[in-house]
Parts: C-alpha cells; sequence; structure tokens
C-alpha cells in the first residue's frame, strides 16, 4: 500500500504533463470513469480536478477531486451500521434507513485537501503532488452530526468527537504506523454540534458515490478535506484529546507559543484565491479584452473581496464577485483584463481577502511544513 509519502512517479512525459494540468483518464474502482481528471496517484487512487476548465459554482461529482489514503473498502450494505460510542449516555447502531429517518440537512460546502497546491513549493516536498485542483465544491444532504449525538446522548466530560472510516491499511515509511489501521480524525465537541458538520449520504443531489464515501462520509464545513473523513462506520466520543496517526503524526503543522514550536492538528481552510484561466503557460491575445477567472474561498468567514495584479503584483485591481459570498462555499470572480499590445511575457496573480479581514499572504509560512498551501502562486502567460 503507497502511502502519500511515497507517491508514485507515472514516468517522465506523463508527469510533466500532468504537472501542466494536462488530462489523463482515470477510472473509479468500481469501473465507472473519471473523464478528464489528473491522476496523481493510482495505488490508491488519487485524481485531480483540472481546475482551467472550473465553469460553475457546483463541481459534477465526476469532477470532483478524489483523495484515498488507502484502497477503497468494500462494504456490505445488508451489514452495514454506524457505531456512536463512547462518552454517551448510550451506545447506538444506525442503520442506513435509520439515517434516512432523521431530518434532512444539506449544506453547501468547499472541500481542499490540506496538500493542495504542494507541486509550488520549494524545495520539493513529499506527498501527493497536487496541482490547483485538489479543491472542489458541492452540495451536500444528509443528517446533522449534532442530532445524532443527541439520539445517543453526550455525557458532561465529552471533549471530542473521532470520525473513522472503514477504510484501512498500513503506514510503512518514516513514521511507520502500528501495524494496519483506519483512516480517523477528530473535531471538538462544539464544532461536532454545529450546523456546519454534516453525515452525508447524498452529494449533488445523488447517492454519494463509492469514491466519496458511500454509503455516508462527514462533511466538516470550513475544514480542510482530510477531517471530512469517508465510508463512516464509527464515531467514538472521548473524555481526552485524540493523538491519532492522521491527528499528530500527520496533518499537523507547527504552531508557536511563548517561542516554542509545538506540533498541532490542521483545522480550517486558509482564506485562498486561486486562477482557472489563464491557465500556466497559456499564449493569451496581445491588444485584446480577456477574462481572467478563478475562485476564493476560506474556512469560518466569508470571501470579502479578491485583487487581480496583471504586472507581477507591482498593482492591484479589484475582480467582480460572481455570486453572493456564502459560509463553507467557494465563491467564483472575474477580472476584465485589457491585455497589452506589447508582446512578451506577463505574470498574473490572485489574492483574496475575508470577512475577518484576512488577506492571502505573498509568502509561504514554513512552519505549516507539506501543508496549508495558501500564498499567492503566480501564473506566467506569454503575450502573442
Amino acid at each position: 500500500m503507497l502511502h502519500r509519502r511515497e507517491f508514485l512517479v507515472r514516468g517522465g512525459t506523463a508527469s510533466l504533463l500532468a504537472g501542466l494540468g494536462s488530462t489523463i483518464h482515470a477510472d473509479e474502482p468500481t469501473g465507472s470513469s473519471f473523464p478528464g481528471m489528473i491522476t496523481r496517484m493510482t495505488e490508491p487512487e488519487n485524481l485531480e480536478f483540472p481546475f482551467s476548465s472550473l465553469s460553475s459554482s457546483i463541481t459534477p461529482n465526476e469532477h470532483f477531486y478524489v483523495r484515498n489514503h488507502f484502497a477503497v473498502p468494500k462494504i456490505d450494505m445488508k451489514s452495514w451500521k454506524l457505531t456512536i460510542e463512547g462518552a454517551v449516555k448510550q451506545k447506538i447502531e444506525l442503520s442506513y434507513d435509520d439515517l434516512l429517518k432523521f431530518p434532512v440537512r444539506t449544506l453547501k460546502a468547499t472541500l481542499e485537501c490540506a496538500g493542495n497546491g504542494r507541486v509550488h513549493l520549494t524545495p520539493t516536498a513529499g506527498g501527493v503532488q497536487w496541482g490547483q485542483g485538489a479543491v472542489s465544491n458541492a452540495e451536500w444532504s444528509g443528517v446533522s452530526l449534532a442530532e445524532v449525538l443527541e439520539k445517543a446522548g453526550l455525557k458532561d466530560t465529552a471533549i471530542e468527537v473521532i470520525l473513522e472510516g472503514g477504510d484501512k491499511g498500513q503506514i510503512n515509511s518514516d513514521p511507520k504506523s502500528p501495524g494496519p489501521i483506519s483512516y480517523s480524525r477528530s473535531v471538538p465537541i462544539e464544532k461536532a454540534k454545529h450546523s456546519s458538520v454534516l453525515l452525508a449520504y447524498k452529494m449533488n443531489g445523488k447517492d454519494l458515490p463509492m469514491s466519496h464515501g458511500h454509503p455516508l462520509r462527514a462533511i466538516v464545513g470550513g475544514w480542510y478535506g482530510m477531517a471530512s473523513v469517508k465510508w463512516l462506520t464509527r464515531i467514538i466520543v472521548t473524555e481526552k484529546p485524540y493523538r491519532g496517526f492522521f491527528q499528530s503524526l500527520d496533518y499537523a503543522y507547527w504552531e508557536r507559543k511563548d517561542g516554542l514550536p509545538t506540533l498541532v492538528p490542521i483545522t480550517t481552510m486558509e482564506v485562498k484565491s486561486s486562477i482557472a484561466r489563464p491557465a500556466l503557460a497559456e499564449v493569451v491575445p496581445a491588444g485584446k479584452p480577456y477574462r481572467i477567472f478563478g475562485a476564493a474561498w476560506t474556512g469560518e468567514a466569508t470571501i470579502a473581496k479578491v485583487e487581480v495584479s496583471t504586472d507581477g503584483g507591482t498593482s492591484w485591481m479589484a475582480a467582480k464577485l460572481l455570486e453572493k459570498p456564502e459560509l463553507y462555499s467557494w465563491c467564483m470572480w472575474e477580472y476584465g483584463w485589457h491585455v497589452t499590445a506589447e508582446a512578451g511575457p506577463a505574470t498574473i496573480m490572485a489574492r483574496a481577502t475575508d470577512s475577518n479581514g484576512k488577506t492571502q499572504p505573498m509568502q509561504r509560512v514554513g512552519d505549516r511544513r507539506n501543508y496549508m498551501i495558501s500564498h499567492v502562486t503566480p501564473i506566467h502567460v506569454s503575450v502573442r
């Protein structure tokens, strides 16, 4: 089993093309195809949405990026149950039909892999070499996690909720796992009870695809995608902080407190804007209008503004937001560029600011290790 640190190199030409946003076809484990997706890893399968093809706020299911840590588990729906245990008043098991009896909740939410944009890091960092497209937006429907927890009854001592998936495997690279482990993450009890956390069984109005966690996955609005555990099997309420493999050794970054760096779990998404068009190395006609287009997103806030630079960051102009900013969902934007008549290279940039006043940084924050890659990245084009 390949782990993120053992990412697959598929050969010189294919790897180079993938890095430039080429289209490589890949098949879902169930046999259905993902036309136009970029293959970043085959075992387990990791597929990237070609961000330059962005055209609408909702990402179609077949184009939504796929992040797997282990092989897709085999689910027997006749015996599948969701178990809620730990610091609860009563341990309960819910079948799929039981979940359908709860009130239906819907949440439009953007998921971004915490390693999205890793290909831009210098020097090269370990992990899946995502370009810009390990991010997508969908409308999720299912059950509020808060209502499921309420049914089990939380003890007053409960502080965290662990979400455990049905996917399992062994990490053989350093740091090694203690044998085969399940993928799991936790959220604080306050977040778990919030309306932004859903147990989803539908994606864009359709049954959740196997590649996205069928029959049930978590959606943790505003947090990086590693928290939205797929193929849910257990929910464990705990009275102590969880320090699992994907909580402490992986998906963690350095936070400096009192001058001392301490590893803490990755949680809320950073404010970020990405340019879909022009694409990297695109040729732009000189002296003609060009529509610069992209999307911006953030964590526990909304997008307030997006600014665009066409001269490498010397000057910045306001872009137009194409939809009303919403919590947990990205926002499309555009800027009408009056391209210079002079041929030559040009550098395009975009930066976003959210409603909390946080602006996308120009420089990489080194304490984030190979995660949370939110700094402004230039798009180099040729004017001809």
